[in-house]
């Protein structure tokens, strides 16, 4: 079996070669970002990708989203995320599609390495492995109100684009800036989970759900 490693923290990154390498698993490669796992990907053609959530250059979730676009590119290869964080927007679109050789585990619910080298193969053989504080929170967060993610004053701009004001106008209602109304529904897309797509328009799904809660 032949794996590639995306993880940002050298220690950790040569621990898991290390560790994965003395069981018999092939490290092909290792990285430190997603735009060298991609490379990896495209050039080494593995049977699974192992991928840290929170990498350069803003460490957030560019782990995660790489993790998609090789679902995407390279459905035959198995991604097993492993984080320490559950980022609930990414990890619903992973796990929403086909999830044969998906694997999602927080790193410090891994208690046993000779289990997690089992789950690797696991994965890469086809199997799902997900941590069930992973899927809990999921299930949390497909239960509660969207509107309950955004603050009071993202409500207050929320409530302004449904009555059809345009930012200009909001701004003078709100008596605060342009700009400050433009973060604020940037902000409201983020927490609705209204990723940037040419065939839909944001503002409209937004008010959508507004007044579907």
């Amino acid at each position: 079996m032949r794996i590639v490693i995306a993880e940002d923290s050298v220690l950790l990154r040569e621990g898991l070669v290390r560790l994965l390498s003395g069981m018999g698993i092939e490290v092909v490669r290792a990285v430190g970002d997603a735009e060298s796992l991609l490379d990896a990907i495209g050039e080494h053609a593995p049977d699974l990708a192992l991928v840290d959530v929170r990498m350069p250059p803003s460490h957030t979730d560019e782990g995660l989203r790489a993790a998609l676009v090789i679902r995407r590119q390279w459905p035959k290869v198995a991604v097993l995320v492993l984080s320490q964080y559950v980022e609930e927007r990414y990890a619903t679109e992973l796990l929403s599609g086909e999830t044969s050789g998906v694997g999602y585990l927080l790193k410090d619910r891994i208690a046993d390495v000779l289990e997690f080298a089992e789950t690797v193969r696991r994965v890469a053989g086809g199997g799902t492995v997900l941590d069930p504080e992973v899927v809990s929170q999921l299930l949390v967060r497909h239960r509660r109100d969207p509107l309950e993610r955004l603050s009071p004053r993202e409500r207050d701009v929320l409530s302004l684009m449904a009555e059809g004001r345009s930012n200009s106008a909001i701004a003078a209602a709100l008596v605060v800036s342009d700009s400050a109304v433009a973060k604020h529904v940037n902000s409201i897309f983020t927490k609705l989970d209204l990723a940037t797509a040419d065939t839909d328009h944001r503002r409209v799904l937004a008010v959508l759900k507004y007044l579907r809660a």
